[in-house]
């Protein structure tokens, strides 16, 4: 009799057993689920997929990230573009990149961070990466790392295609990066030949003033020196190719004294952005005034908030004035 109603009990348990299997299995996301990308809610095979990690070669070390970040903070300014080619857009940035003008109603609904520093307000937005600069130190980074794992990048070490090539491993989204490198290589083969044959020999400069001298930039730094000097492969004058090209540093500190020199016959500027801003000493100047590309009517004022980016956006936009410079005011 008990060894009857062990069995009995026994098959009972059973049966309950598979019928929990069997109803786990029926569970299947419906495709508006599955394709939504939202990851509140998500059925689970989406939270499968998004608890996937991978590691990522970055600035500060071999980090474990998500394969396919849902939550992205991007608290180094300069990156933002990048994730907006790739369709990501992120939960919060930085207030300077709010201000870029090529990105206008593309951030809408995304959270201001100031300077990024208020770790707070970064917690509340539950990101599942961190974005930040390769400038940081180790005690900020590792605040960071406290909330969500972190990738630091450092400005300016790769070349745009390659930068976005990154981004594209380290969000799975590579076949996003190819699409648009492959666009952007057309359109510089297409008007490449007709900027060299307007511009020929001549130079250019790309100059930021300020009270005590004068910033020259070259390329991987903003400012359209990598469409200018890197797509277009114009000539800079011989100091600034030196001093700001060929040193790898990407910008160089020149006096006022020697501005003949560094000078191109195309000059594209705008004012200095740090505390010591105002350019007034070098544009009010008889030196500036007496320039070759001041009294040709070839100096072309930038964006001084767009032009600091080198993200795709941003290049796109650059190029555009670019050649609105270069060949339509000729």
């Amino acid at each position: 009799m008990y060894i009857h109603q062990v069995r009995k009990w026994a098959f009972v348990v059973f049966t309950c057993l598979m019928i929990g299997v069997l109803a786990a299995c029926g569970k299947t996301s419906t495709p508006s689920a599955a394709n939504s990308g939202e990851s509140a809610g998500s059925t689970n095979s989406t939270e499968a997929v998004q608890s996937e990690t991978i590691k990522y070669q970055a600035s500060n070390g071999v980090i474990e990230i998500p394969r396919n970040p849902a939550r992205v903070v991007e608290v180094a300014d300069s990156y933002v573009g990048d994730l907006l080619v790739l369709g990501i857009k992120p939960v919060g940035v930085n207030q300077q990149a709010l201000e870029n003008p090529y990105f206008e109603g593309k951030l809408d609904g995304v959270e201001n961070l100031g300077d990024g520093q208020s770790f707070e307000q970064i917690l509340e937005l539950k990101p599942d990466l961190i974005i930040a600069p390769g400038w940081a130190d180790a005690s900020l980074i590792e605040s960071y790392s406290k909330i969500a794992p972190t990738v630091a990048i450092k400005f300016g070490e790769l070349p745009l295609r390659e930068q976005l090539r990154e981004f594209g491993k380290m969000t799975g989204k590579e076949a996003e990066a190819e699409t648009w490198i492959a666009a952007w290589d057309q359109k510089i083969a297409a008007v490449k030949p007709q900027v060299q044959a307007a511009v020929g020999d001549k130079t250019v400069s790309i100059l930021q003033p300020y009270a005590k001298g004068i910033y020259a930039f070259g390329h991987n730094f903003g400012r359209g020196g990598d469409i200018l000097y890197g797509e277009l492969e114009l000539k800079a004058p011989p100091i600034i190719q030196k001093e700001a090209i060929d040193s790898g540093q990407g910008w160089a500190n020149l006096s006022l004294e020697k501005l003949p020199e560094y000078a191109g016959d195309y000059i594209f500027t705008n004012a200095w952005s740090g505390d010591d801003a105002d350019p007034s000493a070098v544009y009010e100047s008889s030196l500036w005034k007496n320039l070759p590309a001041v009294k040709n009517n070839l100096v072309f004022m930038t964006n001084r908030k767009g032009d600091l980016f080198n993200d795709p956006i941003s290049l796109e936009a650059q190029l555009e004035f670019i050649l609105d410079c270069l060949l339509e005011r000729k």
